[in-house]
């Protein structure tokens, strides 16, 4: 390694001599991913079967270990130059062959290339390949380019030019404006605005400042910080040392959890590097600026990514939130009293380029209100899993299909939940909402870090919903009731469902459990912590109702919902679904095994033994139409389909004209527009606009009955509160057992949060009545 930096022009001269020397065009190299997937998958071991080869057949080749390129679905994957040439899911074995085709032959080995299927041509370069052809790396700019512990390398390729020019040109209050004029949001989740976030640390009292990097990614499928700590620590450095530069601060940390032992490595080796060469430490450059950097692991609490809690477990205090104010920015706020500004790896990554080339150039990328990019991890059942950045506004549909390559198996998209376990699952109709910081919030997810799961057909998502939470109340602190008390609540009404125990009302419970925990939570993640299960209530109300009132799961994946039958013409005898019961309910007849339902637990192991799916899970209202009328097993499809009417198909042929009033309306001035107009019932609304209650004709009758002067009393005092409301995509079946059972003739209908119609029994029973009549002749 060079010799230590003692001015702007030293490093000036060795970048100059850096990048002619150190990626030598001409020479045949390849650039191998080394990044936490890729190792697992073997990429070492790939690596010393390539050296071996190259050195056996006399090739002078250099492999450059890089950090995650991205495709970690794909993994061990590389890059070969200088042919520009892709390989993935290199074997050991493969390597003679790799070494011969490519550097002997100057031909590429095909059996390595990327094919999107068996038929397909294969695709030989990186950017042809549909995973990378729609991304613009600004955050991950470097990590398919060098060796992470090697400093000279990222230096080689612009590294620390950015630096250069701010010591060299811009005083800190130069640096501050272009953050701030780039409107760089926050990437950790909550999309602040950088520049002002460091204005605020910059004006606070004292002499002493702290720049913190928060590492402590622990959102369930989430590696974008984990991939920039491995892959490219100094882009890390160098955007903080801006930060202090420009706040005026001597000292700073980077927070990353203990589970990160190769980003924790590699975070060291690179502190250690910048030092030797004058880049951290004591008068960089020869400019009297001071930085000290230094690694602080985490015990793995997830509420350590809360800002204060994060502050507490750097002191070595337990993992705690601490009330605001003083923010961490203001004198008493930050690390040991003292003012600090704390942001995301990403944002400071992105630091770097925005000094380099411009503020505008930054606000040419994305959209108006989040300019720049964002990093993804996209996982679940998508394709292509793995590292993807992409530009502020691409559509969901593009991160998924295109990039991601589509949901597997041909399965049907069904959610897609952003910004982890705190953010929200959002339905196929927002495939193609533009991605930023307000779109997301305005359709109740978020942003967050960037962790972005894919669900398909088969998912349900009351269970989806489930496991979220679990997580996050596992995860809680316990320092506040609301969230302590009030997810471990949540968590058990969701059990319930899961396990066909949930009551009605459990719904309207879950809702006003999750608003309150939101309002009154301590921290960030308390408060968010709600957000999976009021997301999918919203959007999937449906399945709660059917797992509620019709004790059924459509995924099949709940145990305890559903009834268990086996479809005689299918079944073969294998006799392996009565071996996995343990509970004796599968019995063997003359020529047929049937499921005994006094015996049986619904606990699936039939279900799951089943070779070729004959054991069915059916509704309980389908099997009874099944046995009571004997309805052949190859009209159960039909009977199906077509019981499945909802109350959005009744709006449809019934629409209903819907009548508002304030809580503060007179009795006699309700019942004059309803008489006036012709409808049965009014919504009462609230000052803020909120549904408060709902006055019908039978709420008329009672106030007759009560002798209540209709011209001074108001609706707040007389109306029924609290109305029942179902979603518009609730089975009819389930809408009347709701109605009968609760006694109520009259039924507000929701749609994304907002009451579309209104349904009676009457109007449910009469639409419901001529199809049963429509079906019972079809199937006879």
């Amino acid at each position: 390694m060079a010799n230590r930096l003692g001015s702007i022009d030293d490093l000036r001269n060795l970048r100059q001599r850096l990048s002619t020397e150190t990626f030598d065009p001409g020479k045949p190299r390849i650039r191998v991913c080394c990044g936490t997937a890729c190792t697992a998958s073997g990429s070492h071991k790939v690596i010393d079967s390539l050296n071996g080869e190259a050195s056996g057949k006399g090739i002078d080749m250099e492999i450059v270990k890089t950090g995650c390129q991205g495709m970690c679905q794909n993994g061990p994957i590389m890059k070969v130059e200088p042919y520009e040439i892709f390989y993935q899911k290199v074997k050991q074995e493969q390597a003679a062959s790799l070494i011969s085709y490519t550097f002997v032959g100057g031909l590429p080995y095909r059996q390595a290339l990327y094919r999107e299927n068996i038929s397909s041509e294969p695709i030989s370069e990186m950017p042809d390949l549909p995973f990378y052809k729609k991304q613009v790396r600004i955050a991950l700019r470097n990590n398919d380019k060098i060796d992470p512990t090697n400093i000279e390398h990222y230096i080689a390729v612009g590294g620390y030019s950015a630096l250069e020019k701010a010591l060299a040109s811009m005083t800190p209050e130069d640096v501050l404006d272009e953050v701030d004029r780039a409107n760089l949001r926050g990437r950790g989740g909550a999309g602040f605005p950088a520049g002002q976030k460091w204005r605020h640390s910059k004006g606070a009292k004292g002499k002493v400042k702290f720049v913190i990097a928060n590492g402590d990614e622990g959102d369930p499928g989430a590696f974008m910080d984990r991939s920039i700590m491995e892959g490219d620590p100094h882009s890390l450095f160098e955007g903080m040392i801006l930060c202090a530069y420009a706040m005026g601060a001597e000292y700073g940390f980077v927070y990353v959890r203990h589970e990160y032992p190769l980003a924790v490595k590699n975070l060291k080796h690179a502190i250690k590097q910048a030092e030797e060469l004058g880049l951290l430490g004591s008068n960089i450059l020869g400019s009297g600026f001071n930085f000290h950097l230094d690694v602080r692991e985490g015990a793995g609490a997830f509420v350590c990514g809360e800002s204060t809690a994060l502050i507490a477990s750097i002191e070595g205090e337990r993992g705690f939130p601490r009330p605001r104010p003083p923010r961490l920015s203001e004198q008493g706020g930050g690390v040991w009293g003292f003012p600090s500004n704390l942001n995301n790896i990403e944002t400071y990554v992105c630091v770097p380029p925005i000094i380099e080339k411009g503020a505008d150039w930054f606000n040419g990328i994305g959209t108006i209100t989040s300019p720049g990019t964002k990093v993804f991890a996209l996982t679940g059942k998508v394709v292509n899993t793995g590292l993807v950045e992409v530009p502020m506004g691409m559509t969901l549909r593009e991160i998924i299909f295109d990039i991601g390559g589509g949901i597997l198996n041909d399965k049907k998209f069904k959610a897609v939940q952003t910004g982890g376990p705190s953010g929200g699952c959002l339905p196929a109709k927002y495939l193609d909402l533009k991605v930023d910081f307000d779109n997301l919030f305005a359709v109740g997810s978020m942003m967050g870090s960037g962790g972005m799961v894919v669900l398909d057909e088969d998912t349900c998502m009351v269970d989806v919903a489930k496991y979220f939470l679990s997580f996050t109340q596992s995860e809680s602190c316990g320092k506040c009731p609301p969230c302590r008390i009030g997810t471990s609540q949540m968590l058990q009404i969701l059990q319930n469902i899961t396990e066909g125990k949930g009551k009605p009302g459990d719904i309207e419970k879950l809702i006003d459990l999750g608003k309150h925990i939101q309002a009154t939570s301590l921290c960030g993640l308390g408060q968010s912590a709600p957000n999976p299960v009021l997301s999918t209530i919203k959007y999937f109300r449906d399945e709660y109702e059917e797992h509620i009132y019709g004790n059924f799961c459509r995924a099949n994946v709940c145990k305890g919902t559903g009834v268990f039958v086996i479809n005689l013409a299918e079944c073969f005898r294998c006799g392996l679904c009565k071996e996995a019961c343990a509970f004796d309910a599968v019995k063997e007849g003359r020529n047929s095994y049937f499921i005994d339902r006094d015996y049986c637990t619904q606990c699936k192991a039939c279900y799951n033994a089943c070779p070729i799916g004959a054991v069915k899970i059916r509704k309980q209202s389908v099997v009874k139409l099944e046995e009571q009328f004997r309805i052949p097993t190859d009209k159960i499809e039909i009977l199906e389909r077509r019981a499945r009417m909802t109350l959005k198909d009744l709006l449809a042929v019934k629409p209903t004209k819907i009548l508002t009033c304030k809580t503060t309306c007179v009795v006699a001035d309700a019942v004059t527009m309803m008489d006036g107009t012709n409808v049965g019932s009014i919504l009462v609304y609230d000052e803020e606009g909120n549904l408060a209650g709902i006055f019908t004709e039978r709420d008329i009758m009672h106030c007759f009955a009560k002798n209540i002067p209709f011209k001074e009393q108001t609706m707040k005092t007389v109306m029924t509160a609290n109305p029942i409301t179902l979603d518009s995509a609730t089975d009819i079946s389930v809408a009347i057992g709701v109605m009968s059972q609760k006694r109520i003739r009259h039924l507000p209908v929701m749609e994304d949060g907002k009451i579309v119609g209104l349904v009676s029994y009457r109007h449910l029973v009469s639409y419901l009545l001529p199809e049963v009549i429509y079906m019972a002749e079809d199937i006879y």
